[in-house]
Parts: structure tokens; sequence; C-alpha cells
């Protein structure tokens, strides 16, 4: 029993520290902006760099998508549903979800492992011996490029699992391209767009705070950063499954109340 206690009480603690890191963090870039090369170097290294891996997750998943889709619907007369079913999922729900998790296992590792290394060597003790923020070095520059270039890997996502599930629903199952396209306009409105920028956004916040904090708190030489570089992983999953559920709910509830008061 006493053994659980503290699981928990060292789970919160480990919440304060974390928040309170952010905080720091964001206090020392308001002070002082980190330089726009290490901010521009976190852009590449998170996007560009994840461009593969995200195209070839997002084409896959659309392809899946359109033939289980088809498949279920085929038999009901609704085959001409497929595209726009492709389109939702990716641009709301799996894509978010799956760049997500892609980005944390390429880069969110990386954070960890980098700056866990760095620690343990006391590198980070030379920066503030330097007179140099790690927070503002280390920290900073990752945050942005990563709730920057999350929303775009997202979009970026979404497209090529629709240009998958075109390629299953048109050149294997014999649908149109209009059959597939057409309903999308129609159906898939603005905020289906928002929602799944808006969720990758957060997730860019939670893998690079995470990844970043856990990389700051590493003890124990070669084999804590090892184990810091799993739990941030692990964690970042967890913590992004939660957070979908939770904005999903609370961004479709938003909605809901602006059509009804306002019309929106």
């Amino acid at each position: 029993m006493d053994t659980y206690i503290e699981k928990i009480y060292s789970s919160f603690v480990g919440v304060g520290l974390w928040a309170q890191l952010l905080f720091q963090t964001f206090k020392a870039s308001v002070k002082r902006p980190p330089s726009f090369s290490l901010i521009l170097d976190q852009l590449f290294n998170i996007g560009v760099l994840s461009l593969p891996v995200v195209a070839i997750t997002g084409f896959s998943t659309g392809m899946v998508l359109a033939a289980q889709s088809f498949y279920q619907l085929a038999d009901k007369g609704l085959a001409s549903a497929t595209g726009l079913l492709v389109g939702t999922g990716m641009l709301t729900e799996i894509g978010p979800v799956l760049t997500a998790f892609m980005v944390t296992g390429r880069v969110g590792s990386a954070m960890t492992a980098v700056i866990g290394t760095m620690g343990v060597t006391e590198q980070i003790d030379a920066l503030r011996s330097m007179a140099v923020s790690p927070l503002r070095y280390l920290i900073a520059p990752r945050i942005i490029g990563c709730v920057t270039m999350l929303p775009i890997l997202t979009l970026f996502s979404a497209v090529m699992g629709i240009f998958g599930g075109y390629i299953i629903a048109v050149k294997i199952f014999g649908m149109t391209p209009q059959g597939y396209f057409d309903p999308m306009p129609v159906n898939i409105t603005y905020f289906d767009i928002w929602t799944g920028i808006i969720k990758a956004f957060f997730f860019g916040i939670i893998i690079s705070t995470i990844s970043c904090y856990k990389g700051m708190t590493t003890q124990g030489g070669a084999a804590g950063v090892g184990r810091s570089t799993t739990n941030s992983v692990v964690i970042c999953y967890s913590y992004i499954l939660i957070f979908n559920f939770i904005l999903t709910v609370g961004l479709n509830v938003f909605h809901i109340t602006l059509v009804e008061r306002f019309g929106l």
C-alpha cells in the first residue's frame, strides 16, 4: 500500500516539476528569445526529416481505411461514402494521433536522449557556467519547433492518407475519382480541419515538454538515459491518447454550442 502511495506522490511531484520547467522556459524565452538559428535547426529536424515516416504512415493508413470502409459500406449501398470516411478520419482522429506517435518515436526519444546525455556528462552544467541558459538554448527551440511543425505534419499526413485511399478506392475497387472526392467538400467542414490542427498543437506541447523534462531530470549514466528515453515515449503515448479523448469531446461540445447559440 505504501508503495502505491509513494508512486502516486511521485507522479504528482513529477507533474509539478514539469509545469515548473514549462513556466521557467516560457519566462526565459520571453525575457530573451532563443536564437533563430537554433529554432531553424529544430524546424528542419522535426519537420523536414519527419516527412518520409509521416508520409508512409499516412499513406498506408489511408489505404487501410479505404479498404475497410469500402468492404463495410458496399453491401449497404454506401460505397460512395468511402472517400468521406477516409478524409474525416485522417483529418480529425487518425492523422493527428498517428503523426504524434511517429514524431514521438523519431523526435521525442531523441530529445530525451540528447538532453539526458548532456546532463549525465555535465555539459548542461558547463552551459550554466558560461552563463548560457539551458532552458533557452536547449528546451525553448525544441518546444517552438515541435509546436510549429506538428500541425503541418498532421495536414501532410491527412493529404497522404486521402491519396492512399484514392489509390485503393479508384484503382482497385473501381470507384470513380468524382465518387471518391465529391462528398469531401460538401461534408468536411473547417471545423474538421481545425480539429486536427488544434489536436496537433497540443500534442506538440506534450511531446516536446515531456521529452525535454525527462531529459533534464535524467540521472544514472548511460543506463539512466535509456530509462528516461523509454519512459518519455511511454508517457507521451499515454498523454496523447488521453488528451485526444478530452479534446475530441471538448471541441465537439464547443462546436455544438456555437451552432445552437449563434448558428455558426
